[in-house]
């Protein structure tokens, strides 16, 4: 499997793919429950991270803030509060090791995208729904994961026609790395790699591949 990715002085992604023997169904173990407690992971994102992770999402033209905060910063502040529930299997594993690391990454069900994928930033115009209540995100100028409908996912919220449910057995787990925290990507990569075979699953890691079919640019942490 690989993801065309169009070229982005910033970008550093990382990507596995995960394959569950069983749909994954609705409830997580109380030990990946408990990951997601106070006290599990730090109680506030360092200044380092949140502003390369900004610049990231910065570099188009969108403007992350508010609302429109790269979903890290979020879970690290929920979690710290006690707000950080349980969803999904798979949904939690993400979280979990995204609050540790403080990179966002997305959650998508390889069963509800139309392939090829690509990664580039969304056009004028573009937007979609990203929760049940038909909430809109406009991605203008936003880096995001694609498929041929259109844009689906990126590092603030996820759309709600990739999200995974409780019959979900294949995913991508998509880290939203950036160049100026060296290494951090694949160390949340690997994070999530551990998690989700402690469910069961398969991994693989995903290759990137540069637009116009230049040579790979990197791949994800090794099949496990």
């Amino acid at each position: 499997m690989f993801i065309e990715v169009d070229s982005h002085p910033l970008l550093d992604p990382v990507a596995i793919r995960v394959e569950l023997p069983t749909p994954q169904g609705t409830e997580s173990p109380p030990w990946l429950q408990k990951l997601l407690e106070p006290g599990n992971g730090p109680e506030e994102l360092s200044q380092e991270s949140r502003k390369a992770v900004r610049s990231l999402l910065r570099h188009g033209g969108y403007r992350p803030a508010g609302r429109g905060k790269p979903s890290s910063e979020w879970l690290v502040k929920a979690a710290a509060q006690g707000r950080l529930g349980s969803i999904l299997p798979l949904v939690d594993a993400g979280n979990a090791a995204s609050r540790a690391e403080g990179i966002p990454l997305s959650v998508v069900d390889l069963d509800r995208v139309q392939p090829p994928l690509t990664i580039s930033l969304g056009q004028p115009g573009e937007r979609y729904i990203f929760n049940r209540s038909d909430q809109q995100i406009d991605v203008e100028g936003l880096i995001c994961l694609r498929d041929r409908d259109g844009p689906l996912a990126n590092a603030v919220k996820d759309s709600q026609r990739c999200k995974t449910d409780d019959t979900t057995r294949r995913a991508l787990i998509l880290v939203w790395g950036t160049v100026d925290l060296p290494g951090a990507a694949t160390r949340l990569a690997m994070r999530v790699q551990d998690l989700v075979s402690q469910l069961g699953a398969d991994t693989e890691g995903v290759e990137f591949r540069r637009s116009g079919g230049e040579e790979s640019l990197l791949s994800g942490p090794g099949s496990h």
